[in-house]
């Protein structure tokens, strides 16, 4: 890759990280600031905010600098760091996700018990259940991988300490590891998948039923950007780790995980932003006021 290549790299990289910051953290503060938003949906969405800055600040700055300075080396225990985080962001935003859904399909399918069922309690255990779920299949990933040993060969084709990159990098017979991180990954997968197309099952069976065409289109929008976001993230992240594992596979991966690093994150408060009225008429009334 040529100076120019890496210029342009280098520049777009930090672009698509300083959206994602700047962006997250404008909704972040106009939910704080407008009442208005203090709801369920938007707890969520700044619970969401929060993990695509920390996902995307645990991977992006180290890979900035290497562009820089050409320094590609990482410590033993930075590595684990970046594994740790990039396994309990991952984690997280799939079951967030799916908290996320369940909160639409009280919204839509059960309107008048919306209230009840989305109380204060349920939502701190909705959003505090995905971060603790998230936290020990970090740690199992980490205490798999500690014990793994890599010889001489600490090379890792990657851009960052991705799961399947450093254990390609470890002399040890790594059969078990994969099983055990493949079936809990299916397993937390599976749940999260199966309750966002469960509640998205229902949400457009009820909106089908509604007669008129208008409002049938009002209540889609107001569950559009959350499956937008699923369809991103979902799409570019089972992606890498449903690729079979193969030196063929490396490159692809590396712009698969590039994808959902960088830009999903980047792009969920734009989806957020452009497509959901409430959030544009908040920030209008921000922009007429100062």
């Amino acid at each position: 890759m040529g100076p120019v290549d890496n210029k342009i790299l280098f520049g777009t990289t930090l672009f698509m990280y300083l959206l994602c910051i700047f962006g997250n953290l404008i909704i972040i503060v106009v939910v704080w600031a407008a009442p208005r938003l203090h709801t369920p949906m938007y707890f969520f969405l700044c619970n969401l905010s929060t993990l695509d800055m920390a996902y995307v600040s645990s991977i992006i700055p180290k890979l900035l600098d290497s562009q820089i300075t050409g320094n590609n080396r990482i410590s033993f225990t930075s590595c684990c760091t970046q594994l740790f985080m990039s396994v309990v962001c991952l984690t997280t935003e799939f079951l967030l996700l799916s908290s996320m859904a369940f909160d639409r399909y009280v919204a839509i399918c059960v309107p008048l018990k919306y209230p009840i069922i989305m109380n204060k309690n349920a939502c701190i255990i909705l959003s505090i259940t995905p971060w603790t779920f998230g936290t020990f299949n970090s740690l199992l990933y980490i205490f798999l991988i500690s014990n793994l040993s890599f010889c001489n060969s600490k090379d890792i084709s990657h851009f960052y300490c991705e799961t399947k990159a450093v254990l390609r990098a470890s002399c040890s017979d790594i059969k078990h590891v994969n099983i055990v991180i493949v079936s809990e990954g299916f397993a937390i997968g599976f749940i999260a998948f199966g309750m966002i197309l469960t509640s998205y099952v229902f949400i457009i069976s009820s909106i089908l039923k509604i007669k008129t065409s208008s409002r049938r289109l009002k209540i889609f929008s107001s569950c559009s950007s959350h499956l937008t976001v699923v369809l991103l993230f979902c799409g570019s992240s089972l992606s890498v780790y449903m690729n079979p594992d193969s030196e063929d596979s490396t490159e692809l991966d590396i712009m698969l995980s590039l994808l959902y690093v960088a830009v999903v994150p980047a792009l969920n408060p734009l989806v957020y932003s452009l497509r959901n009225k409430e959030v544009l008429n908040v920030l209008r009334k921000f922009r007429v006021n100062s």
